[in-house]
């Protein structure tokens, strides 16, 4: 069977960085971990192509090559995923669809042949069996968790790495906490399931063979729900690994609780970790208290973020507006939290449900749900807020706007710069990242309306700390795009 493993585009967002990409002549950010991983549970018999909307066409040819299509995606790929659907059909194709959105969405998608949801390790199996039986059902789902570490390596080869800005891993599924919010529980469980150190270890060796040198993204919602393991396994294993080895920087997304285990932190950052993506949501202790964020609660929240940033980590935050309990003095809270941490890379959006969650089922209750979200950082909600909507969002502007301008964003890097430990290892300067940054110096610093700002910043971080200039210009590139997307979405 010739088999197309098609990933739906995302829209502009955050964290697509599309218009940061263009400096590095980058298409995506990462490859579709997923899909690959799927890949490898394939048949070895079938013909494989992958087919990521993000960085190629669905061509004509791909169709008319393949017998059966496979789509995976988010929520926020929605659109793009219908589109592909009904260009499979039109073509010919049996569909087959699973991953996030469709495990929370797929009554919503009549023209999938079949659903293989939840986690793949359970129900691809029994949809293969079926399907050489010539009796495949439309849905597949399984209630428990599998053991992760019997699922394979992802099938690089498939993708074309040169398009990619950065590389994926995933280390663990599952996350202690219950906030209120957040799908993670609801998709992979609440007890942390882990794959071995030597797992890890082939899938980073399978990427440095194949000539990988850049940054590795842990994809895990938190990266230190098995603070143990992590301790006695895997960063050692890491730490060896690396002693010859090049480049290939890590980051990853965590609890702030990594605050408080200072041996974790030098740990990860002798592993060559450099970056943390942690979700800090609000400064306000009701509001955390609302939506079960206790891993939060009762800690001076700058401080964590300091110590962390003071250690060799770059804290990139999330926060939210829009819960119950917050008043209109949120907003200006919010914008002095981050301007004051220094989290250059902060990503504030309205509270939204996701399906699945407490917050969604509570709602639905109250009637306050708008139908589905979004899922981007778009100035959307699907709920009804306590708050005045018009007021709500005239605030979640005011935070947006101020945050990314050219002043006060130049202003936080600086901030960050002044604490952050120079990391050990750094991915090598390729020809496209030494042309970034005369890039950045025409497009920002002599067309662009931050160039004073810009300029400042450049010299300010040659004469104080030289050896971060690289990640001072990136910084630069990715307030373009937020100021971008900003224009694009928050009015």
């Amino acid at each position: 069977m010739n088999v197309l493993l098609i990933y739906p585009e995302f829209p502009d967002t955050f964290w697509g960085f599309k218009h940061a990409l263009k400096f590095i002549r980058k298409k995506a950010v990462h490859p579709p971990l997923g899909l690959l991983t799927v890949g490898a549970m394939l048949p070895r018999e079938w013909s494989k192509r992958l087919v990521d909307i993000n960085v190629t066409k669905l061509t004509e040819r791909d169709l008319a090559w393949a017998d059966c299509a496979f789509i995976s995606g988010m929520v926020v790929q929605r659109e793009s995923a219908r589109q592909a659907i009904a260009r499979c059909k039109e073509a010919g194709l049996k569909v087959v669809a699973g991953g996030p959105l469709f495990t929370s969405e797929h009554k919503e998608f009549e023209d999938v042949d079949h659903f293989v949801l939840n986690e793949a390790e359970l129900t691809l199996p029994y949809f293969l069996a079926d399907l050489e039986m010539g009796r495949a059902r439309r849905i597949y789902h399984a209630s428990e968790f599998c053991d992760i570490r019997h699922t394979p390596s992802p099938m690089w080869e498939l993708a074309d790495l040169k398009r990619y800005a950065s590389m994926s891993v995933q280390f663990s599924r599952g996350c202690p906490f219950n906030c209120e919010f957040c799908n993670v529980t609801a998709l992979f469980g609440h007890t942390p399931r882990i794959k071995t150190a030597g797992q890890i270890i082939a899938e980073l060796d399978g990427l440095y063979n194949l000539g990988w040198r850049g940054q590795v993204f842990f994809v895990d919602d938190n990266f230190i729900g098995n603070k143990r393991y992590l301790k006695t396994q895997l960063l050692p294993a890491l730490i060896e690994w690396r002693k010859d080895k090049k480049g290939m920087p890590f980051n990853t997304e965590a609890s702030v609780n990594l605050a408080d285990d200072e041996p974790l932190i030098e740990m990860m950052v002798e592993a060559g970790f450099d970056a943390v993506f942690i979700g800090i949501e609000t400064p306000d202790e009701q509001s955390l208290a609302e939506c079960n964020k206790k891993q939060n609660q009762k800690r001076d929240l700058f401080e964590s973020v300091k110590l962390i940033h003071r250690a060799g980590l770059q804290v990139q935050g999330g926060f939210i507006v829009g819960f119950d309990s917050d008043t209109r003095l949120i907003f200006q809270r919010q914008i002095d939290f981050i301007q004051k941490s220094g989290i250059v890379t902060a990503m504030v959006g309205l509270l939204q449900a996701p399906a699945g969650t407490r917050l969604y089922e509570r709602l639905k209750k109250e009637g306050r749900l708008l139908g589905r979200m979004s899922g981007n950082t778009d100035g959307t909600t699907n709920i009804v807020p306590r708050m005045d909507l018009n007021l709500l969002r005239g605030g979640y502007s005011n935070i947006i706007h101020h945050i990314y301008s050219p002043k006060h964003y130049y202003q936080r890097v600086k901030t960050f710069l002044r604490e952050y430990k120079t990391p050990k290892i750094k991915a090598p300067l390729d020809f496209q990242r030494f042309l970034a940054f005369f890039r950045s110096n025409v497009r920002l610093g002599i067309f662009g309306k931050e160039r004073f700002q810009y300029w400042r910043l450049l010299l300010w971080t040659l004469f104080r700390r030289p050896g971060l200039l690289p990640l001072a210009t990136t910084l630069a590139i990715y307030g373009h795009h937020f100021r971008k997307i900003c224009k694009q979405y928050i009015l």
